[in-house]
């Protein structure tokens, strides 16, 4: 699979990873109390920070698709993945929802965090990974 990539998939990857992070950082968004006062609705910051991600990717895929209907670096047609509202995304939307809301941190934004030295989010990261360990082992039951 992944030698049918372009050769310039990998860098591409790197350098939207790079943006994600000092982005993250520029914008206060690796502190959990910044995310913490935006669930209470103390500091909108993180709508702007989410908005503008959405706004770029919107145009993005907009005039992408507009110009040729396979990804660029892949090569693989776009195409619209229509997911179904069931029980699995409500659920994993709360329990995501939940997560968040007390520790105050998202997967991204832990990562971007150990960047900037917040080294204790170690603990929401390890948390993260045996949680997401955990479903899997429950899902894999099935």
């Amino acid at each position: 699979m992944a030698d049918d990539r372009h050769p310039l998939f990998l860098p591409v990857i790197l350098l939207g990873g790079l943006l994600f992070g000092f982005g993250l950082a520029v914008s206060r968004m690796t502190h959990p109390e910044v995310v913490l006062d935006f669930l209470q609705f103390a500091d909108l910051g993180l709508a702007f920070v989410m908005g503008a991600g959405a706004l770029v990717a919107g145009l993005a895929f907009a005039v992408a698709t507009r110009w040729d209907r396979t990804a660029p670096l892949t090569g693989r047609p776009y195409r619209r993945r229509v997911k179904d509202l069931d029980s699995n995304v409500v659920g994993g939307g709360v329990t995501f929802g939940l997560g968040w809301g007390l520790s105050g941190i998202c997967p991204g934004a832990a990562y971007a965090s150990l960047g900037v030295g917040n080294y204790p989010i170690l603990w929401g990261v390890a948390g993260m990974f045996l949680g997401a360990y955990a479903q899997g082992y429950w899902r894999s039951r099935d």
